[in-house]
């Protein structure tokens, strides 16, 4: 799948939180996002419009490898 073109910091936090993510702190345009399960782990994503293309990819690897699942299943779980 296909990595989104036109998403912003603020909508991939919101689709982060239908697997646990929430907001934990904001500092200017940064947002501090942190899950418990299965371990804690926190991630910062830029709140951009739009988000480049490097950017999101090394945030959702990050995330699809805490969550021991691949980039794609990922994607078709936030995206699909």
């Amino acid at each position: 799948m296909k990595l989104p073109r036109d998403l912003c910091g603020a909508q991939l936090a919101k689709s982060l939180a239908r697997i646990g993510y929430r907001t934990t702190r904001q500092t200017g345009s940064h947002l501090r996002l942190t899950t418990a399960a299965p371990s804690e782990h926190h991630v910062t994503i830029p709140v951009h419009d739009p988000l480049k293309v490097g950017t999101l990819a090394a945030i959702l690897a990050d995330i699809a490898a805490h969550q021991e699942m691949s980039r794609d299943e990922l994607l078709k779980l936030l995206f699909g």
